[in-house]
């Protein structure tokens, strides 16, 4: 049975995915600090898996670098989650969003069969790489403070433009030694979709808005914005509250 986009099996996992991630926090909620962190360190280690299992088994590495923002969530996970780097953790709080976009528009994955090992390296990891920042928070172990919403976007615009570059220099070079992926074709890799939208419906509208590699997807930076906001709403009514009290 293939996964499909939208269609029943694909909205029983992401109800599943909610569960889990509902569930590990009213399990979690009842250990102490330690023991929530150990939990949550191991089964970040996912992301890893699901890096290390895309470099061998699509026979093309080049094309499956830990490059998209998915994967660097997944590196920076267990980091924070070791460390509680505040600046990480109110990162990922905004990053998790790519990885409920991946889960919920799948549109190339769609296609995997659910005994597929590529179905489970991508459901499993995405769901974790979407709950667990999020439980970071809901546990109490990291919280939300707004002087950390500059760092987010700074950091954000630096790696997405350090990556668009990497695409240029790594296309470049693949045209120039003629190299090749496992069917015959021409390499060009789209790490954080910064060359183009790849067929997804969301990028193809910022597209359309500006034909341009790089700044046609500056205008995810209204849907961060809007999500910082409201991270900053909940943050100061609950401050206001306890201050009135």
């Amino acid at each position: 049975m293939a996964w499909g986009t939208f269609t029943p099996t694909h909205i029983i996992t992401l109800i599943i995915s909610a569960i889990v991630i509902f569930a590990l926090h009213h399990i979690l909620k009842k250990h102490p600090e330690k023991v929530q962190r150990i939990v949550l360190f191991v089964l970040s280690l996912s992301g890893f898996a699901a890096i290390i299992f895309n470099l061998v088994f699509w026979n093309s590495p080049i094309e499956y670098l830990p490059l998209h923002m998915c994967s660097i969530n997944a590196i920076l996970l267990p980091i924070a989650v070791a460390t509680k780097n505040e600046t990480i953790g109110n990162l990922l709080l905004v990053w998790c969003l790519g990885a409920l976009i991946a889960l919920v528009a799948n549109f190339v994955q769609g296609s995997f069969l659910l005994t597929d090992p590529a179905f489970w390296f991508y459901y499993v990891p995405h769901t974790f790489e979407f709950g667990i920042p999020i439980l970071l928070f809901t546990l109490g172990i990291f919280h939300f403070k707004p002087k950390y919403i500059i760092s987010t976007v700074g950091i954000t615009l630096v790696i997405y433009t350090i990556v668009h570059f990497i695409n240029l220099w790594i296309n470049q070079y693949c045209i120039d030694n003629n190299l090749l992926d496992w069917a015959g074709n021409l390499i060009q890799v789209n790490y954080m979709y910064s060359v183009k939208p790849d067929a997804n419906p969301l990028l193809e509208l910022f597209w359309s808005w500006n034909p341009k590699p790089y700044f046609y997807m500056f205008p995810t930076a209204v849907v961060v914005a809007i999500y910082e906001l409201c991270l900053y709403a909940s943050w100061y009514i609950k401050h206001r509250i306890k201050k009135d009290l």
